[in-house]
Formats: structure tokens, sequence, C-alpha cells
């Protein structure tokens, strides 16, 4: 069952003196319960966006076409109508779980307070355990806390309301191998008890070391470029911007994308890495996704 839908989105974000910020373009993008779909994709390239239209949060003022469905066992929610999800229905892992948390109070009282809220019946020693933290450690204060130990909290606190839906906004940022690893694998056991994970991520190094995807979806200056099965996509990209970005890898000979990421402001309304990458078969002028079987490519159509 697909748990979350989200179907040609559009968001424009005005900026003073008439400007705007092309932050998602025709985004279709399907996530399964049970799955992970990672995100991937240069920082700047609208990917967190789309985490805030799943969870409703987009900046007062965004111009929203398409739509985005959190489709639960008993309802269909519609997050720009309905604030009532969050944390019930969608849970988020965010990045920089210590600055996420409040300074002030210890952890323990943070997962309890969001117990009551959501009117939960999980306990925060349960919750602790669920994501491999000693209960003693919520006694402590964030500052008191290691990286990982604070984004094993705030992924407690995702789990609270036993969410259809996780959201993890870069939840390996900063952390070394080894919590990376730990935190990815916690994501997996999500999945694998039933919830759809949205992966965002620009660590590829991580996601394919762990092989915690099912499906990879790769975005550029706010358009889906390419989406698969996750071994397919690495193994065998179908558009030259997934090929240069996993060849700019240590492991797949470090050779850097030229140039950098366009900004989002005023983008035209077409795919624009050939600006990036001139010898670009797959951009300049009018695309489209085209599908072939399990995956799907952003290419030149046309006119």
């Amino acid at each position: 069952m697909t748990a979350l839908l989200i179907e040609n989105l559009t968001v424009r974000i005005p900026l003073p003196g008439g400007a705007s910020v092309h932050a998602a373009s025709n985004v279709d993008l399907a996530v399964d319960a049970g799955t992970i779909t990672a995100l991937v994709g240069e920082s700047g390239c609208g990917k967190s966006v789309l985490a805030s239209a799943v969870l409703g949060m987009l900046p007062a003022g965004a111009s929203v076409t398409g739509s985005v469905t959190v489709v639960t066992a008993d309802r269909r929610i519609d997050p720009f109508t309905d604030s009532s999800f969050r944390g019930r229905d969608v849970g988020l892992v965010p990045q920089s779980a210590s600055s996420y948390l409040t300074p002030v109070r210890t952890a323990r009282s943070q997962l309890e307070e969001t117990i009551r809220v959501l009117a939960s019946g999980r306990t925060s020693e349960e919750l602790a355990r669920m994501v491999g933290l000693d209960p003693a450690h919520l006694d402590r204060y964030p500052h008191e806390l290691s990286g990982g130990m604070a984004q094993r909290v705030a992924f407690a606190g995702a789990l609270v309301g036993d969410p259809a839906v996780i959201i993890a906004d870069e939840p390996t940022a900063n952390l070394d191998r080894e919590l990376a690893d730990r935190v990815l694998g916690l994501l997996r056991r999500s999945a694998d008890d039933g919830a759809a994970v949205l992966l965002i991520t620009h660590d590829l190094a991580s996601l394919m070391r762990s092989e915690v995807a099912d499906r990879v979806a790769v975005m550029y200056a706010s358009r889906i470029m390419e989406t698969g099965p996750a071994s397919l996509v690495f193994e065998d990209p179908l558009h030259d911007y997934t090929r240069d970005l996993l060849g700019a890898l240590p492991s797949r000979g470090l050779m850097p994308i030229p140039g950098m990421p366009p900004q989002l402001t005023d983008l035209p309304d077409e795919c624009v890495y050939h600006l990036r990458r001139p010898t670009s078969v797959h951009s300049g002028g009018r695309t489209a996704l085209v599908t072939v079987g399990q995956r799907s490519y952003r290419t030149r159509v046309s006119a």
C-alpha cells in the first residue's frame, strides 16, 4: 500500500522584490508502507522542501499546486488542510537533533510531554530501548548527550505516535560512520515494522554502504531526475546527473561535477542540468519523466 503520495507538486516561495524560489517543480513520488525511499541530491536542490510539504509546514505565502496525500489504515490526509496528523500519522527525524531539543529540559521530560500530547500508550523507557538508548540517559540535558544519543532521542520522539510515515531529514549529518549506520539501521527497522520512510540525504556513501534503501529518487534544481530500485540506480544510472553524482564519490573515481547547483530563484520552466553539463543528452529544452519498468528518468522530449 502506498502510504505517501506526492503528485505533480510545484512549490513557489515569493521573495521581496517580486522574485520567487522554485522550491519544487512537478514532483511525483510514492513511498509504500514497509519501505525506505531515499531522496538524494546535492544541497540546495529542494529536498528539504518536500519534507516541509509533507508536514504541511511550508513558509507563509508559498504557492502550491499538485497534492500530497498521507494514507493510513483508516483515512487519507491532506497536509495542507489538516494539522492534526503531525506526530500521530507522520513523524519527523530532524537534522541536527541537538539543536532540535529544548536545551533547558531533560530528554525524558521532552519525550514524556510528546507522549501526553499524542495520548500515546508508549513509555519513555520503552522508546529509549527501541532506539538503542539506555533509559538512564533520558535524565540528561541535551548538552550532556553525544550527537548520536541526541539523534536517538529525536528518533524516539518521532516514534511516539506509531506514525504511518516517517520523514528523516539528513538524519546522519555530522555523525561518524558507526553512528550513521546505527541511525540508518533504526530507519530500516521502522520500515520493516510497517512504516513508509522518506530518507532525505546527501550522504550517498553511507546510503550505498548500508544498502538500507529500497528505492532511490534523485533530485536536482527542484526536479526529480530519476527514480528506481536502489540497487539498479546505483549500479546502472540512467540519467546524466545521477551518473555524475555517483562519479563524484571516492569509491567511484572522485570526479567532481563541474560548476555548482543553481540557485532556485526564478529558474526557467525546464530542466537546467545542461547549463552545468553541456554534453548532457537528457537536459536542454522540454523534458518529461519516462518510465521503464520499475524505473523512471527525466529526458528531453520532442516539441
